[in-house]
């Protein structure tokens, strides 16, 4: 072999990705890069989410699996607890106070689910925009979410005091109203947790419209207004569409904190008065925490998580469903 010939063949076999030409070891040694690397993929994530994972497991899951088995036994501390089968949940159906807590938990997740959705959708519409300014505001109006909602409710029940030097009842007075009992009134007591419950959870709301609003094709209001589309028509026709798909997870989101509110009754009112905004949450920390009835508790604790999940599965059906 001359020597014009042996130049290509030996810059042919250092050159790799060549077809038919194999640097010697070099195979052997990417084979086994790629299986360590298969190998090592999996246990990787996991190390991760280990920390947050044991935590849940310790905290959340242990404790649910817990409750479940209480509910079908009558809880009886530092004696043994008795097996009931379903005598719990057969009492918490039966019991009238349950069905008007169920009830006044459905009023007010629609009515806080619906004010939230409906106010943090304008609030997104007003301040959707790249200025520096909006983004201040916008800091300043998610300042409802990151408070604590003790703070939250504390701040509520000062401006909701029955008499007519209270803060809210003192603007009724500039238009003529009479002073109202707000939370101290079983009229309006619902009333006020939930525009309270709507005022720290439609800043949420926004944000989550604002990221969605994103996706909405701007050619779309183009040709809208060339159509002859007023501003609510645009809004209607092409805004709300385009924001199906975040309507449907705020949703879920807000029908799970509405079902499992508590804090803010707790706080405000306890359930009172006279019951009229007992919801399951406080029924059953009364239950389980003040009246020591802990399995009839957990069954209604069950029975509250049966909804939540039924509730999701139902919404991502429809969900499913819509998109083919």
């Amino acid at each position: 072999m001359s020597l014009d010939q042996a130049e290509p063949a030996a810059a042919s076999a250092a050159a790799p990705g060549v077809p038919g030409v194999r640097k010697p070891g070099g195979g052997a040694a990417a084979g086994r890069r790629r299986r360590d690397r298969r190998s090592g993929r999996w246990w990787t994530p996991w190390l991760f989410l280990a920390p947050a994972l044991i935590l849940f497991l310790y905290f959340k899951f242990i404790p649910m699996a817990n409750a479940l088995t209480m509910s079908f036994q009558d809880v009886q501390p530092y004696l043994g607890n008795r097996w009931v089968g379903t005598d719990n949940y057969a009492t918490v159906l039966g019991s009238t106070g349950f069905r008007e807590a169920t009830w006044h938990t459905v009023v007010l997740a629609a009515g806080q689910t619906a004010g939230s959705m409906a106010l943090g959708l304008a609030l997104a519409l007003l301040m959707e925009g790249q200025s520096r300014r909006l983004g201040f505001v916008r800091s300043a109006a998610f300042l409802p979410v990151v408070v604590p909602i003790a703070v939250v409710a504390e701040l509520w029940r000062v401006m909701y005091h029955p008499t007519g030097d209270g803060m809210l009842n003192s603007l009724l007075g500039l238009v003529g109203w009479g002073p109202s009992g707000f939370i101290n009134d079983p009229d309006t007591s619902m009333a006020s947790i939930m525009l309270t419950g709507i005022w720290r959870g439609a800043p949420y709301d926004m944000m989550i419209f604002l990221a969605g609003l994103t996706s909405v094709d701007r050619g779309l209001y183009e040709a809208a207004k060339v159509d002859g589309a007023s501003r609510w028509q645009r809004v209607w026709h092409v805004t709300v569409p385009g924001l199906r798909s975040v309507f449907s997870i705020l949703f879920i989101l807000a029908a799970i904190r509405g079902l499992r509110v508590f804090t803010e009754v707790f706080l405000l009112t306890n359930g009172g008065p006279d019951g009229s905004t007992e919801v399951v949450m406080t029924l059953i920390y009364k239950l389980g925490l003040e009246q020591n009835r802990l399995g009839v508790g957990a069954a209604g604790a069950v029975l509250l998580f049966v909804a939540t999940l039924i509730l999701t599965v139902v919404v991502q059906l429809l969900r499913r469903r819509e998109s083919k």
